[in-house]
């Protein structure tokens, strides 16, 4: 019952509903909220980076699972991507419009989660 009400107010307004599997949003929902996608974001928030500066600011991920991330996100306009036909082609990627704006919470998010933690002790 109240699902239906969920979907009934979200058509109201005009909204995707992405509490709905079918719902294009949520797939965009998803890949922002990834393990990996959360990370592309934040690296991106400052400058545009070449593949390889993205790998190295990420430490822990693959170049498999960066080449995923980075295709779903490009795919869901939220980063864009540049080729330059060299040898090896150089590219870079940097947030659209609305990557900025989808980034822009995650990286408060990041920025508040820092700064409350309690200071690392030395290893």
């Amino acid at each position: 019952m109240v699902e239906g009400v969920q979907h009934r107010e979200a058509e109201a307004a005009g909204r995707y509903d992405v509490f709905h599997t079918d719902c294009p949003a949520r797939d965009v929902v998803d890949h922002v909220t990834s393990r990996w996608g959360v990370w592309v974001l934040i690296s991106l928030r400052r400058n545009d980076l070449r593949f390889y500066e993205l790998r190295e600011s990420i430490r822990g991920i693959s170049e498999k699972m960066l080449a995923q991330t980075l295709r779903a996100l490009v795919q869901d306009g939220l980063v864009w991507r540049e080729v330059q036909p060299t040898t090896p082609p150089q590219v870079t990627y940097g947030l659209t419009d609305f990557g900025r704006d989808v980034g822009e919470p995650l990286t408060d998010l990041f920025d508040r989660i820092t700064l409350r933690l309690a200071p690392r002790s030395p290893e």
